[in-house]
């Protein structure tokens, strides 16, 4: 219908990122839009031979104040915001000199990209656009008469529009890229005042109002479940090395659960220091399944897939070095959905290859587990913000209240467990012997149940490996929070543990603790607990 469609006669253009800016405008121009732009837009264009009124002429002022102040005027924003068949409106457009813009082209100064690269507050405040975004929201808001391009894909489309409707652009076309146009202000609002929430230091509860924002990294087939639509944004600022930030070397697609699981895999490898050891995290369903240091990567993975050898297949394999040959070479030996490490070397990448499905995942580095971040989480008519759990256990004072104090290789073996027990599920329960899981139990509902399905899992581990008894015999245990009653801590003993880290705060310490000295056991408190829900 006639009244569908929107003709486009002249164009307000003033671009920050101008990848492609050129070629669009000599199309509209062709097509015989009149171009009007502002400061290094105006001169790109000119240079490249176009005809283009600068946005002084509609204004009547120049650009001042280092170009803070160019678009804000009755100028600007009325020829975005009458309303065509509005007469009130047509008569103050025609009183004032007012000429309509049909078509506005504007992508923001980088913010996100200055705060990526580490600039100082001052250059990032300089990146704050304000003139673009009220453009946006203008040109958006009347839709029903003005198309507004905020992203150079679109170029295309409203090149195609024109050519299909005698120089108009569609109402579908102008109302899809108005919502677009308000979620990317949107997005670039809440990097703003995500950036400066932490520049001041507020806490989730000191903040009125919470704003979410990010950019597409992917569509994704599917969500956890086929039936469920999904896709995969990236957030604004200095990144995290990680599944966000790490480049496919090859395989197919992440799945919704892939890139979950990966996260998952490596925020828990990047708790182990490259510089001190090896090591090797696998991941199923968000859980560790197994978890080691070693002298090598390949020692390290062997170590890792002892633990349970069974749930490792189809699971995702975080490493905190290079990957080498010699690893690769292991890990390729079972079913691997993903492998994610800092780098590659050229011989593992190959090995890899060699498996077209494979993903391999390589992030430039590991992430600072003592990071400060937050934490998002939806729930029905809202949402949760927490602190990410950035507590490490090297930083706790351990506080032995056994009779017996650890050896200094239980000791070292507890701090190992209580590292894993972190990004475990609750309620969680680690057995751990000579820098390796050798039993986990996650997510169950008691924590005595998760000790003994730790306990279960370290007996099948050692009927995998052939071994004449339990990996339980002679190994520690971390529980992420306190032990309510002593049966978990009983199970463990009865498993053959030696000695037990937890946060401690419970109402009947002095019962768990006595039930510890009368097993023999030795057992340091943390006071930080680690709940992972």
């Amino acid at each position: 219908m006639a009244s569908d469609l929107s003709r486009i006669s002249r164009a307000l253009l003033s671009v920050s990122d101008k990848t492609g800016l050129v070629e669009f405008a000599r199309a509209l121009a062709a097509r015989g839009v009149t171009l009007v732009s502002t400061g290094g837009t105006h001169r790109t264009l000119t240079e490249a031979g176009l005809t283009v009124t600068e946005v002084s002429d509609l204004t009547g002022f120049p650009e001042m104040m280092d170009g803070r102040v160019k678009t804000l005027h009755p100028g600007v924003h009325g020829g975005l915001l009458a309303i065509r068949d509005n007469p009130e409106h047509q008569a103050a457009m025609l009183a004032h000199g007012i000429a309509a813009i049909d078509l506005l082209v504007v992508n923001l100064y980088p913010f996100e990209a200055t705060l990526a690269a580490g600039k100082p507050a001052a250059q990032c405040i300089e990146n704050i656009d304000i003139g673009g975004p009220a453009m946006i929201r203008a040109a958006a808001k009347n839709h029903k008469d003005v198309a507004v391009v905020v992203d150079v894909a679109d170029y295309g489309a409203v090149l195609a529009d024109l050519d299909a409707h005698d120089g108009a652009v569609t109402f579908a076309t102008r109302r899809r890229l108005a919502q677009k146009a308000y979620a990317r202000t949107a997005s670039y609002d809440a990097a703003i005042a995500t950036w400066l929430a932490g520049e001041i230091g507020a806490a989730p509860a000191a903040q009125t109002f919470q704003a979410l924002g990010g950019t597409l990294a992917q569509g994704l087939r599917y969500g956890e479940n086929p039936h469920m639509k999904a896709a995969f944004y990236r957030t604004a600022g200095a990144p995290r090395p990680g599944v966000a930030t790490a480049r496919q070397l090859q395989g197919k697609e992440l799945s919704y659960n892939n890139i979950n699981d990966t996260d998952a895999a490596f925020e828990a490898v990047s708790e182990f220091d490259p510089a001190r050891t090896a090591a090797v995290v696998i991941v199923k369903h968000a859980n560790p399944c197994g978890v080691a240091e070693g002298a090598s990567l390949l020692d390290a993975y062997e170590r890792a897939l002892r633990c349970d050898p069974v749930s490792a297949f189809g699971g995702i394999v975080a490493l905190n070095r290079t990957l080498d040959a010699e690893a690769a070479g292991k890990i390729v030996e079972i079913f691997t959905e993903v492998i994610i490490a800092p780098d590659a070397t050229e011989e593992a990448a190959a090995i890899i290859a060699a498996k077209k499905n494979l993903r391999l995942l390589t992030t430039g580095g590991v992430a600072d587990p003592r990071k400060p971040g937050q934490v998002w989480r939806t729930v029905a008519g809202g949402f949760l913000v927490q602190d990410r759990d950035n507590a490490v256990v090297d930083d706790m004072p351990l506080k032995v209240v056994t009779k017996r104090a650890p050896t200094e290789a239980e000791l070292s073996d507890l701090r190992f467990a209580f590292r894993v027990a972190k990004h475990v599920k609750s309620n969680a329960i680690v057995y751990a012997k000579d820098g390796a899981t050798v039993g986990i139990g996650a997510g169950q509902m008691s924590r005595v149940d998760s000790s003994r399905i730790a306990a279960w899992k370290a007996a099948e581990a050692a009927k995998a490996a052939g071994l004449p008894e339990s990996l339980a015999r002679g190994a520690v245990v971390a529980s992420d929070a306190f032990f309510p009653f002593a049966d978990g801590l009983l199970a463990a003993a009865e498993a053959g543990a030696t000695a037990v880290i937890q946060p401690g705060g419970s109402m009947r310490d002095d019962d768990v603790i006595r039930a510890a000295d009368e097993a023999g056991l030795a057992m340091v408190l943390t006071g930080h607990r680690h709940f992972r829900h």
